[in-house]
């Protein structure tokens, strides 16, 4: 991501998205199971997966003031990921690395993605992480 100087202003705005593939991630995108696939295992009939509301909730959060400020009026430093740089950030992922990925799973992958490159965790803490989900899952 590339950060430029707006006028004589201190505020900063989005250049544009990394879309570097992040090992991590990618193995996600080729080894991952969707919803749909998980849901029909299980016989659950939301269609829509029990993360959904917390991806939308973290995005939010990240966003802070943003969601309710015009984009040129957002302090630098009081959102972590501003909404507009998000959906910019999610789109151009989504119609590069992630095309083939279907949405929500999309919209996380996408989100993480923008995380990892702003160094909010780095990809050791989310495999590990991953990987205790994961051994809860088969645990039960």
């Amino acid at each position: 991501m590339a950060i430029a100087e707006n006028g004589n202003q201190d505020f900063k705005s989005w250049q544009g998205t990394d879309t570097t593939p992040i090992a991590v991630l990618e193995e996600v995108r080729i080894k991952g199971r969707v919803w749909d696939e998980l849901a029909e295992q299980y016989g659950v009939t939301n269609p829509d997966p029990p993360w959904k509301i917390d991806l939308e909730a973290t995005c939010d959060m990240l966003a802070a003031d943003s969601c309710v400020k015009p984009y040129d009026q957002v302090e630098p430093g009081s959102c972590v990921l501003p909404s507009l740089e998000r959906r910019a950030e999610e789109d151009d992922l989504s119609e590069t690395i992630y095309m083939d990925v279907p949405f929500p799973e999309r919209q996380l992958l996408a989100l993480a993605h923008s995380m990892l490159k702003r160094g909010l965790f780095s990809e050791e803490e989310l495999a590990r992480q991953m990987r205790k989900v994961s051994e809860k899952l088969k645990s039960v």
